[in-house]
């Protein structure tokens, strides 16, 4: 016997069966109940929210010859053949494909005759919103004062598609999405109906995954169950068939753009696409993430609105107070244009991390919010010492042996310009008029990152490298780097010179706060003392 889908499986059959939509069922019963049955519904809402199966026991119930409250027995005659479909009074269309005027006025022809069992003929028109123009004008008539015998149903995603000449002839029944608790309560008892062990977690997380609609939900529990068949449905099981992220790796990947950190940033990115997660969906559950960020910032009833659990939730208020309304509503902007431009491309890795870079860096924007953006980025800095106040300079410590070297501590100092040395250590001199060829023997990426550095005294025999970029100066501070150009150093001149890197500062010429060596060494070589002889 072949498989059958757990969304067909478990069709519901009964209006109590239906899911999320008590505010259709109990209108729909009670006009069968009373006898108030309209000529025309139509049935509007996002896919798998239950529109089509609606209409199916809305038609059973209409032709039921024992109703139930509004529902059908399912035990007549009439009930079983319209369930086996073999009723020649339920009529189901798929406007996809029969979308023209003929299909249309063949319809128009059969209304003329009477059902030949049951009271009513029902028309089930389904994606209704794909006919032509022409077949809604052929239909307007027949919609509008149909025979007492005929139901039509219409059912659509895209309500704005249809013509106001159709929609003031409908009754109009709006299907909401559906809550992640009735989802995962549904997925739940369907879980237990088929011996099937899975975590509440990893039920709930395909619940939201499935966004409000059940027939997706269903869909992707059966595509979990199969990958790991007679194994329990665990929440990391299902991360990895969805190919989607856990919220821990969201929340760090959040802090390292709080940092500013762009390497690391796209080292996580990195560690993504090879544990083989989607983009896409990655994108998507990262929006949803700033999201309830932004919720939690803005609202004092977030712990109602949000479906996270209580470890989530106390992160999300940690990271709350790290951010502003603004930072989050730009995070926000840029992750939204990326998500509806991901579908179609071909190199989302690309897209997602240049929006990971204009979150990081937002002098790459000119946006309002951007340029807001930058203004807390400066206020921040000014908080920290990071920008001189009047009359005061700022130097940045880098990773050498002075006190907080390479700790990324700040020191204030006053703002007057570099001493120039009475004397430069021999190494240094060397260091500095080779320093073109040893940098370019480092090769990449070390060689990029000191691309325009400034070589400056830093001490008796250190020789002080400046870097204006700070993802090149925090780059170039990792040890590995340091050591390399340390070797490489003492191979061409002979001798050992400890390196320091620092980053100069935003908006400050670079004499005020260091001596250039490179400036001073040929100054001294153009104002050697000349002896004439005679």
């Amino acid at each position: 016997m072949s498989y059958t889908a757990l969304y067909r499986k478990f069709r519901p059959t009964e209006f109590e069966d239906v899911k999320g939509q008590d505010h259709i069922i109990t209108t729909l019963q009670n006009q069968i109940k009373a006898g108030r049955i309209g000529h025309a519904y139509l049935f509007c809402g996002t896919r798998g929210t239950g529109k089509t199966t609606v209409a199916k026991i809305f038609a059973r119930a209409v032709n039921c010859e024992h109703p139930v409250g509004g529902s059908p027995c399912g035990n007549c005659e009439m009930c079983r053949s319209i369930a086996a479909g073999t009723s020649m009074n339920v009529i189901e269309i798929d406007a996809a494909s029969n979308n023209g005027v003929d299909n249309i006025r063949e319809i128009r022809e059969e209304v003329a005759y009477r059902p030949t069992e049951g009271r009513y003929k029902v028309y089930i028109i389904d994606e209704v919103h794909m006919l032509s123009i022409g077949a809604f004008n052929a239909l307007l008539k027949t919609l509008e004062e149909p025979p007492e015998y005929v139901i039509f149903i219409l059912a659509t995603t895209e309500v704005h598609k249809i013509p106001v000449t159709i929609l003031s002839r409908c009754q109009h029944y709006d299907f909401r999405r559906i809550s992640i608790d009735t989802i995962t309560a549904r997925m739940r008892e369907l879980t237990d109906a088929e011996h099937v062990e899975a975590e509440e977690k990893a039920l709930r997380y395909i619940a939201k995954a499935a966004d409000g609609s059940m027939r997706d939900a269903l869909s992707l529990l059966d595509q979990c169950i199969a990958f790991y068949l007679g194994q329990k449905l665990t929440y990391e099981h299902v991360l990895e068939v969805l190919g989607a992220v856990d919220t821990d790796v969201f929340s760090r990947l959040l802090r390292t753009i709080f940092r500013r950190n762009v390497p690391e940033v796209l080292h996580i990115v990195e560690e993504l696409v090879m544990q083989g997660r989607e983009l896409a969906q990655l994108t998507v559950d990262f929006t949803w993430y700033l999201r309830n960020l932004l919720l939690v910032k803005t609202s004092q009833s977030a712990d109602d609105m949000l479906d996270v659990s209580k470890e989530n939730l106390l992160q999300l208020k940690e990271e709350a107070k790290m951010a502003d309304v603004g930072t989050l509503l730009r995070y926000i902007r840029v992750f939204s244009e990326v998500s509806g431009r991901m579908k179609y491309a071909t190199q989302k890795r690309v897209l997602l991390e240049v929006a990971l870079i204009k979150l990081c860096t937002p002098e790459m924007e000119t946006n309002y919010d951007s340029v807001l953006d930058r203004i807390r980025v400066l206020e921040d800095k000014m908080e920290r010492g990071m920008i001189p106040a009047a009359g005061q300079a700022v130097v940045r410590a880098g990773s050498g042996t002075d006190a907080g070297a390479g700790s990324g501590i700040y020191e204030r100092a006053e703002k007057k310009p570099a001493a120039v040395p009475a004397a430069i250590p021999e190494d240094i001199k060397e260091v500095v008029k080779n320093f073109r060829s040893i940098r370019d023997e480092l090769g990449p990426p070390a060689s990029f990152y000191l691309k325009g550095a400034k070589l400056s005294l830093g001490g008796e025999n250190r020789l002080l490298i400046v870097i204006s970029d700070e993802v090149s100066a925090d780059s170039m501070r990792k040890e590995e780097h340091i050591k390399e150009l340390e070797a490489h150093i003492e191979k061409r001149i002979g001798k050992r010179v400890e390196v320091e890197i620092r980053q100069a500062e935003e908006g400050r010429p670079f004499e005020d706060t260091f001596v250039d060596l490179e400036k001073v060494i040929q100054n001294q070589n153009i104002h050697m003392d000349i002896t004439v002889e005679d």
